[in-house]
Parts: structure tokens; C-alpha cells; sequence
């Protein structure tokens, strides 16, 4: 189960990063910003005139995909959780008893020298 939680991490970092590529790459409504930086024309050449409609569309699956994921990882560690205190390969738990502060011991008062 761990093996599969680790790929499923790694496919989830993929994921992100596509995802932030994605939206990054997107043109703006009023056309500036980061999309005409990173190639937002050039993605028309590549897409044709729909590329608002392609690149919609994969933010959107990746999105999902993201948080399907990120919930399926979330279900994967209790799982896990839950079987390793079942069967004993959780650390132990030692209780410890709260440690009380001595109260402090009042100083006897010396007389001053005259």
C-alpha cells in the first residue's frame, strides 16, 4: 500500500505542476499578463482557434484530477493509519505523567549589618 501511495504522490506533484503550466500559459481576457509571456500565442498556432477551448478543457480534467487525487491520497494515509495501530506496527504510545514544578522555597530574610 505504501508503494502505491508514494506513485500516487508522484503522479499528484506531476498534476500540479501541469495544472499551474496550464493556467499559466492561458491568455488573459484583456490579453496581457502572464499568458503573452509564456506563449499564449503561440499556443494558437499550435491549437488553432479554439485554444481557449483546449486549454479550458485541460484545466479543468487537470483540476479534477488534482483534487480526485489528493482526496484518494487523503483515504490512502487513514487506511494506512488504521491497519498500523490494528496490527501492532505503530509506534507505541508511552504515557507520561505531568511533571509538577516544586513550588520555589522562600529565601530566609538576613538581617543587614549596621
Amino acid at each position: 500500500m505504501s508503494i502505491l501511495l508514494n506513485i500516487l504522490t508522484v503522479v499528484l506533484i506531476l498534476v500540479s505542476l501541469f495544472l499551474i503550466l496550464v493556467v499559466l500559459a492561458q491568455k488573459a481576457k484583456t490579453d496581457g499578463g502572464m499568458g503573452g509571456a509564456l506563449g499564449g500565442g503561440m499556443t494558437e498556432a499550435t491549437f488553432g482557434a479554439d485554444t481557449g477551448n483546449v486549454l479550458s478543457k485541460a484545466t479543468i480534467n487537470a483540476a479534477i484530477a488534482f483534487f480526485v487525487l489528493s482526496f484518494v491520497l487523503y483515504l490512502g494515509h487513514i487506511y494506512v493509519r488504521k491497519h498500523a495501530v490494528a496490527t501492532g506496527d505503530a509506534l507505541p504510545s508511552i504515557a507520561a505523567p505531568a511533571a509538577a514544578h516544586p513550588a520555589p522555597t522562600p529565601t530566609p530574610a538576613t538581617p543587614k549589618k549596621p
